[in-house]
């Protein structure tokens, strides 16, 4: 809640001015002395002046609200909620301030509606990125320089070669990469090691392997060496490594960032201002926050209704597919509800104010989107569960191989148990399995994206290839999600194109949703609207003109009766319409019904076929809507799904979901409006159509381009050999290093009576990085056909 005092900087003390020279703030209360030159404002005949031009902003655009003490009770209904952080990797970990996970060490994110401003751990990533950057580039040059014809090496001398790399790796590692290390130490002091323990021992090993080769060269026996005598360093193993683990948290860090726009989505439907009726008469548009239960509003054409509230005076339609995801407005008269958030489409409304702020309905969907968001699962991918065993026993391998050296090693036997030591902890680097699951993601999206599909996670990916229920709203998912016309009942001596010709004619300059359906229709089948003139709407209801022989009138039941119009001819077959979930309108010409059209919403080409295939892989099918139960169980008979749960809420379906899950299924979720957001953060996938409104986009794990239902059936193949990709290349890399350990061990020592050298290390893990991205650019090709 914003403050009214905030601008003050005195905090309300008062000057030694006699009272006679003073005024008191009416926004914040403090006393103001006259002639100073502090501002004021006049209004209805009277001056009031203010300690800032804060808070004579503030009375400027709205006075009757100070007048009246509406900042009072604002400040009585205020609670004061404390950002509480969680961490986005174990979110049942909850703390009041802004710190470290103590589980992961990950930095903790605030809970709730995102906040205004940069992410500071952005902010720092991206400091410390582009500082290791320039850092790294000389090393690379000075080590690598020699590879591709650059003497540089041998025109400095290795020596000096080594201590420049040393002296630009320094802060490289020490500042830059600090992070990592605590993370990496925290994970070890919580008895959870993951990607983090890899980085830390990987980038440790090899700083604190080329420090010792530096400054203690001698220590090395001259089977390590280089031809010309020095001992190798890998300076800038460690320095690449920060800084591709910088790259890959920022880019994590703006893509969980993005999650942020769904909430912020949500909350740009309310609008800034709203239309207050004083009780002085006059209206006047004032900040949202300023609003207060039991204020008149007036809500325009073409306006978001601001806050939760009841029609006292007016007939209009809405748009309220942010709640209930329908295509059809729904109409709205005198003491019917209205919620924040909905879009007043052709009438003036006056609405009493129930619910204000974070009492209305659109702050629960905020909520639950963000409570969602908050509760998923993190990602857990395969690489932290190998992880989780196979660092402790690397680390167990390097201090035995230590030991046994510094033991029963040759002379010198430090020498030889520290290369032992480190060439075990080289080549266990975390390149290859930290590789393993972003590569092999990196190409599947690349994949997806030419199926119609955009993935935004892998964690989303991972849990499409495991699901058995699919959750999916009926309008914009499986239907088209716009109005058509059905059917063309002429009554009377009436036809059929005669009853079109009418309708197009009296729609022609309206812009409601079943006029364009009307239009459309007409121009499809090549008919000419009827001239008619003098075109009047009623909102709500219908509308009305002139013909040369009389008026005509195009409308609902309920108009048709304020007309008085006899429809008694065409009632059985309207409501027989109306039980299969059609929308009925009729036309009247001279005071005499001449027809019907009805609308409804239309099934995707794709739908059934979809539907089929995963019902035939095992996968349960919902359909969840917020539609009634005659149009759901009409499409779901001609879709063949059995289970259909409809005149659901934002809050239903979502509870639906979390149903579904405690009963231990993995579910996906399918839906296109607002009103499924929360279902769709909540489930195990979201999968969004992109025809459907922003924040349901970005409530997914997953868009579905152009509102191609069939694309789920082949993300659904995609996933499954993306992690299928993921396994084999997990075994690649676990394989070469299983393979290589005991070897950088020192197990073939009595027969080669050598060691592996770092170098050697350093290569065997680099060619089961090549062998894991040769693996992971096979799913470019994937058939998702099948």
């Amino acid at each position: 809640m914003t403050s009214d005092t905030g601008c003050c900087p005195s905090g309300g003390h008062k000057t030694e001015a006699s009272a006679a020279h003073m005024a008191k703030d009416p926004v914040c209360g403090m006393n103001v002395p006259l002639g100073k030159g502090k501002p004021s404002f006049s209004f209805e005949g009277a001056d009031y002046h203010f300690c800032c031009q804060g808070c004579h902003d503030k009375f400027s655009a709205d006075p009757e609200f100070y007048l009246t003490g509406g900042h009072h009770r604002r400040a009585a209904r205020a609670t004061n909620k404390d950002v509480q952080y969680t961490c986005p990797m174990h979110p049942e970990i909850i703390e009041d301030e802004f710190t470290d996970c103590p589980l992961c060490g990950m930095a903790l994110e605030p809970m709730g509606a995102p906040a205004d401003g940069p992410n500071p751990e952005l902010v720092d990533f991206t400091k410390r990125f582009i500082l290791s950057s320039i850092l790294t580039l000389p090393i690379l040059v000075l080590s690598m320089g020699p590879m591709v014809g650059f003497p540089v090496r041998e025109m400095l001398g290795h020596t000096v070669a080594a201590w420049l790399e040393l002296a630009f790796a320094l802060p490289v590692v020490l500042w830059a990469g600090a992070p990592f290390f605590k993370r990496g130490w925290s994970s070890l002091e919580n008895r959870s090691p993951n990607m983090w323990t890899l980085i830390a021992v990987g980038v440790g090993a090899a700083f604190l392997y080329s420090i010792v080769a530096v400054s203690l060269p001698d220590l090395f026996p001259d089977s390590i060496r280089l031809a010309n005598g020095t001992v190798p360093v890998y300076f800038e193993s460690a320095a690449v490594i920060i800084c591709l683990v910088f790259l890959g948290q920022i880019l994590e860090l703006k893509a969980r960032e993005q999650t942020g726009d769904a909430i912020r989505a949500l909350m740009d439907l309310a609008p800034k201002t709203a239309c207050r009726m004083n009780a002085n008469g006059q209206e006047r548009v004032v900040p949202l926050e300023n609003i207060l239960p039991e204020d008149t509003l007036r809500i325009r054409p073409g306006e978001s209704v601001p806050v939760d509230g009841t029609v006292l005076e007016g007939n209009s339609s809405l748009d309220e597919s942010m709640l209930t995801g329908e295509a059809l407005p729904v109409v709205k008269g005198p003491r019917d509800t209205v919620t924040a958030g909905t879009l007043n489409i052709d009438g003036s409304l006056i609405i009493r104010a129930e619910k204000v702020g974070d009492e209305t309905a659109l702050a629960a969907i905020i909520e639950l989107v963000a409570g969602a968001q908050r509760s998923r699962a993190p990602i857990q991918n395969l690489a932290d569960k190998v992880a989780a065993w196979f660092v402790p026993t690397v680390v167990f391998i390097a201090l035995a191989a230590f030991t046994i050296w510094l033991i029963w090693g040759p002379v010198p036997t430090l020498s030889y148990a520290l290369i032992a030591a480190v060439s075990v902890l080289i080549i266990a680097c975390p390149c290859a399995l930290g590789m393993a699951t972003p590569m092999s993601v990196m190409a599947a999206t690349g994949r997806s994206a030419l199926a119609g599909i955009l993935i935004r996670n892998a964690e989303g990916l991972e849990n499409l290839a495991r699901i058995d229920t699919l959750v999916t709203d009926k309008t914009g998912t499986l239907t088209e999600g716009k109005p058509a016309v059905q059917d063309i009942i002429p009554a009377g001596e009436w036809s059929r194109k005669s009853v079109l010709a009418l309708a197009a004619g009296l729609e022609t300059g309206s812009e409601h949703p079943l006029a364009e359906a009307i239009r459309i229709t007409a121009k499809n089948e090549n008919i000419a609207p009827v001239s008619i003139s003098n075109f009047s709407a009623v909102s709500g209801m219908g509308a009305i003109g002139l013909l040369p022989n009389g008026p005509v009138a195009i409308g609902n039941k309920t108009f048709m009766g304020r007309e008085h119009i006899d429809i008694s001819e065409l009632a059985e077959t309207a409501q027989q319409l109306e039980q299969v979930g059609k929308t009925v309108v009729y036309i009247a010409v001279s005071g005499q019904v001449s027809g019907l059209i009805s609308f409804a919403d239309t099934i995707k080409s794709a739908a059934a076929e979809t539907i089929t295939v995963l019902k035939n892989q095992g996968i349960e099918v919902i359909m969840a809507t917020g539609d009634s139960e005659g149009p759901a169980h009409h499409i779901a008979d001609q879709l063949g799904i059995s289970d259909v749960r409809a005149g659901l809420l934002p809050a239903d379906k979502k509870s639906l979901v979390d149903t579904l899950m405690q009963e231990g299924h993995i579910v996906a979720m399918a839906g296109d409006g607002i009103n499924d957001a929360p279902a769709l953060a909540a489930a195990h996938v979201g999968i969004a159509m992109g025809t459907g409104m922003d924040v349901s986009l970005e409530s997914a794990d997953m868009t579905v381009l152009k509102g191609d239902i069939s694309a789920i059936r082949r993300a659904h193949i995609l996933s499954r050999k993306t992690i299928g990709n993921i396994r084999q290349n997990l075994l690649l890399a676990f394989g070469y290093n299983s393979l290589c350990v005991p070897i950088a061990a020192g197990i073939l020592y009595p027969l080669t009576e050598t060691l592996l050298s770092p170098m050697i290390a350093a290569a065997a893990m680099s060619l089961s990085s090549v062998s894991v991205i040769g693996n992971a650019l096979r799913l470019r090709n994937v058939n998702l056909d099948e």
